[in-house]
Order: C-alpha cells, then structure tokens, then sequence
C-alpha cells in the first residue's frame, strides 16, 4: 500500500525562507507576464525563468503553497498541477 505524500497546511514563511525572493528576477520584470489574463502569452515570464538563479526555489514555494495562478518556477499552473499528481502531493481543495 502507498502512503501519499502529506505536505503541513500552507503558513506563512519567514523571512529567511523568502531570501531567494531578493534573487528573483521576476522583481525586475512586469508582473503581467507572469499573470496574464486567460489566454494571454506566458512565453516572456518563461524566459525569464530560464535565466533565474533560483527556479527550483520559486517552484518549491509553488508547490508548497499550492499556487493557482501565474508562472512560478518557469512553470505554469496547468504544469504544475501536473507535476503535483506525478510527485503524489495532495491535491489542492478550495477554500
């Protein structure tokens, strides 16, 4: 039998767990492109992403926190739901 993957409910991180955040270089870029409206282009957030020193931070915070929305980690919501069902995490239930 496999045990899934529990992740604690989302808290509120410190400010040495977000340090990464003075790294990111989505600071420096319009924040639209990382939240465009419904069916707007993502490919300029991604190409940020790419260039990001801390990607795999970005995406850890996403997928901890449970982001629905926007471009986190170079990856978009639809993509990391995906990977939340391949890693076994819970799946998000609406508040």
């Amino acid at each position: 039998m496999t045990v899934p993957l529990l992740l604690p409910p989302p808290i509120a991180p410190s400010a040495r767990e977000l340090a990464w955040q003075d790294r990111a270089l989505c600071a420096e870029t319009d924040p639209e492109a990382f939240f465009p409206l419904k069916g707007g282009s993502i490919r300029a957030a991604k190409k940020v992403c790419l260039r990001c020193d801390v990607r795999a931070e970005c995406l850890q915070r996403a997928l901890v926190q449970d982001e629905r929305y926007g471009v986190w980690g170079g990856k978009s919501e639809g993509e990391r739901r995906k990977l939340r069902k391949e890693m076994g995490l819970p799946e998000a239930v609406a508040v």
